[in-house]
């Protein structure tokens, strides 16, 4: 797949968006959608407190210092009595 790059006036842009059937504004904010995901996921896996807990959260882990869904599970169902 070839990929080709230029720049777009950003009003030209709105314009042409605001142009097209409502169809393709739903194909356009879909495909937004997913790339706003996948960017604010990149950020925030690069942010230090996240790195700091994810980090946390392995040492607990090789530690033993956790708990399963199914003990999760049967603890909570006493408590719903």
């Amino acid at each position: 797949m070839t990929t080709v790059k230029f720049s777009v006036p950003f009003e030209s842009l709105i314009e042409a968006i605001t142009s097209l059937d409502l169809e393709k504004k739903r194909q356009i904010l879909e495909i937004l959608e997913d790339l706003l995901f996948e960017a604010e996921e990149e950020s925030i896996e690069q942010e230090p407190q996240v790195i700091a807990e994810i980090e946390a959260a392995r040492k607990a882990y090789q530690m033993g210092d956790y708990q399963t869904i199914q003990g999760y599970i049967a603890s909570q169902s006493g408590k719903n009595l």
